[in-house]
């Protein structure tokens, strides 16, 4: 097993004034370690060349790593540590690793020069197209823009200018490093502070050698390529040029996860716009799930009604979700059709509480909770923390089970493979033997040691800041070990989506009868505000499980 477990092993003391540098310089080694076999020449010279540079270099080029953008104003790359920029640049440039006069788009030039910059470098154009010495930065722009410039230095747009723009050659190289060590691109360098100065803590799971994210470079391209698209479409490309450019399935579940949500909000991104036929393909390339379900409604809205009643007749549901969609549009396509309209599910009716309340500051949720809650029948507020944060507890060890290929770097909040098909069934046995405490009784104290010892270290399922011993003592006296038996074994047929839709409140009945669940979930709904989906769902479990469950209708008092 590898000897670092641990994010506080991994990470440079922050009195170390070159700790991010001292960082940087192990996700390096730890590629080179572990991903040598993925590792292209120029990449692998890299690796060998970048300790031999100067420090002041090293650190300067990390530096530029960690800030947003690959443009950097020499003025602006002021560091104590590091001394004198220019000095430092120096072996970078010699290296090709910043380039000293890239040349600038005319938005990028806008994006490094200040308003009073940009007015004495284009003086004479705003003087010849007469506009005000006041003009706006965008109204500038919009008049520059026209005239279709082409890119050039910043010395060639303003050959007076006082400063510099050099430019980071090697984003894109070092975003691969850091893909292949954290095994996405939503983590970044500042993890290592955050852990450092506590903020974050993790997990310590041991791993070897052969764990990590990828296994051939073709998924690294694959990963990289998706998430490129991915930015593209969030800065308003088009969807139909972005979609001929997704490439094909790969043969890897877990990208191909990944390649199916691009596709579904290339798909919901093409519909907005109104582009109905690149959204019906980019649904139907996405598969199954949302996708089918957004495809169907599309067809349904476009008038394609018996098509869209072949295609749900032949669909086998993937999840509840899917299943609830399917059941609601089925009748109207019959309907439309003219065909027998199939049996409507009586949707189980909960409980419901209906309040007048004066508005309050604290939102909905808290006025319910203040006015039912008393000394003998407490209410808590617990959306989406109580029951997950149980269920994290008790299944600790099987949700942090050093399986191959769910950890791979000190940093993890969690399973690498949480949201993929086999994440419960790798882990059964693990999950079986945490839920069977729920039957002898041993779950309370599991439960309250995991809280203690496991304190604020990263889980998907434990919300740290929701939970306090008082609440906990409560949901475990109260809750039946049936009831929970029920509620984390539907958490494990789904755990992204069962995750949410929880309801708001739980009230405690300390008093109530050994044959009477010492406690009831309250939904809150205020003005307007209907049940969702997810939400719907939790209640017909609740129904069938004999967990008792209200919905809580609030109206406002007239003022």
């Amino acid at each position: 097993m590898n000897s670092i477990t641990s994010a506080a092993a991994f990470t440079a003391s922050l009195d170390d004034p070159f700790y991010y540098l001292a960082n940087f310089q192990c996700v390096l080694d730890w590629v080179a370690a572990r991903h040598a076999d993925l590792l292209s020449e120029p990449e692998r010279a890299f690796l060998a060349e970048f300790p031999r540079l100067p420090r002041a270099s090293r650190a300067l080029l990390v530096r530029m790593v960690m800030r947003k953008g690959e443009h950097f104003r020499v003025s602006r790359l002021a560091y104590d540590e590091i001394g004198e920029a220019e000095a430092a640049l120096g072996p970078l440039i010699e290296a090709g690793w910043v380039e000293a006069a890239p040349p600038l788009t005319l938005d990028e030039l806008f994006r490094q020069l200040r308003l009073a910059e940009l007015k004495q470098a284009f003086a004479d154009e705003i003087a010849a197209a007469g506009l005000p010495k006041s003009v706006a930065k965008g109204v500038l722009h919009a008049a520059l823009a026209e005239r279709g410039l082409e890119s050039r230095s910043l010395g060639d747009w303003w050959p007076g200018a006082p400063d510099r723009v050099v430019r980071l050659t090697l984003m894109d190289l070092c975003d691969r490093l850091r893909l292949m060590f954290f095994g996405n691109l939503r983590q970044d360098w500042a993890e290592f502070v955050l852990a450092e100065l506590g903020l974050q803590r993790f997990e310590s799971v041991p791993f070897g050698p052969e764990s990590r994210a990828f296994r051939r470079r073709d998924e690294v391209d694959a990963y990289l390529a998706l998430h490129r698209l991915r930015e593209r479409l969030d800065d308003g490309e088009c969807p139909l040029a972005l979609a001929a450019e997704v490439p094909g399935a790969p043969d890897n579940a877990w990208l191909a996860a990944r390649r199916a949500r691009l596709l579904l909000k290339l798909g919901r991104e093409a519909e907005r716009r109104g582009e109905a036929e690149s959204a019906l393909e980019a649904y139907a390339a996405a598969g199954l799930g949302e996708a089918r379900v957004r495809r169907l409604r599309l067809l349904e809205r476009r008038g394609e009604f018996a098509l869209a009643h072949r295609l749900i007749d032949a669909a086998d549901p993937v999840d509840e979700a899917e299943r609830q969609a399917l059941a609601r549009l089925r009748p109207r396509l019959c309907r439309k059709l003219g065909l027998p309209a199939p049996a409507r599910e009586i949707e189980p009716a909960p409980e419901r509480l209906d309040l007048v309340l004066a508005p309050s500051p604290g939102g909905v949720e808290r006025a319910v909770a203040e006015h039912l809650g008393t000394l003998e029948a407490p209410v808590c507020f617990v959306e989406n923390t109580l029951i997950t944060g149980l269920f994290g507890l008790l299944c600790w060890e099987a949700i942090f089970a050093p399986l191959p290929g769910a950890f791979f770097h000190p940093f993890h909040s969690g399973p690498a493979d949480l949201n993929r098909e086999d994440f419960v069934a790798r882990r059964r046995d693990l999950f079986d033997d945490c839920l069977a405490e729920l039957d002898d009784g041993r779950y309370r104290d599991t439960v309250r040691e995991r809280f203690r010892v496991k304190w604020g270290l990263a889980s998907p399922f434990v919300h740290w800041g929701a939970l306090d011993e008082a609440l906990l003592e409560r949901a475990l006296a109260a809750i039946p070990p049936a009831h929970l038996r029920a509620l984390f074994a539907r958490l494990l047929d789904d755990p992204r989506a069962n995750r949410a839709g929880l309801p708001d409140l739980i009230q405690f009945f300390p008093d109530a009868p050994p044959d009477v669940p010492g406690y009831r979930l309250i939904e809150v709904k205020g003005p307007g505000d209907r049940l969702q989906d997810n939400q719907r769902r939790w209640l017909a479990f609740f129904h069938a499980h004999d967990i008792p469950v209200a919905v809580c209708r609030v109206r406002w008092e007239a003022s």
